[in-house]
């Protein structure tokens, strides 16, 4: 697979980008040295190689739920630019 001109113009066009003739011939080149490595890849043996979903295994780091008491309502509602029967008061936002 090669990109062409075109193909890099198309692509200029969806991204509202305006290239000059010359940076269309730069990045046709660029691009195409990028298929030519990615292609090596064909090359390569996977068979023996499961499929995995990171390159690296991965764990959640989870700290154990650890009950502590909670602010008194009152320092809370110190915060609150307008509270009413313990709770913040904000403006509606339905009719």
């Amino acid at each position: 697979m090669s990109i062409t001109v075109k193909d890099v113009e198309h692509v200029a066009d969806l991204a509202r980008l305006e290239l000059s003739e010359e940076e269309k011939s730069v990045y046709t080149t660029q691009l195409n040295a990028i298929l030519k490595y990615a292609e090596q890849l064909n090359g390569l043996d996977t068979g023996d190689v499961e499929p995995t979903s990171h390159a690296v295994p991965l764990s959640n780091v989870m700290r154990e739920d650890v009950v502590k008491p909670s602010l008194p309502i009152e320092q809370v509602m110190l915060n609150a630019p307008d509270e009413e029967d313990g709770q913040f008061k904000v403006p509606a936002v339905l009719e």
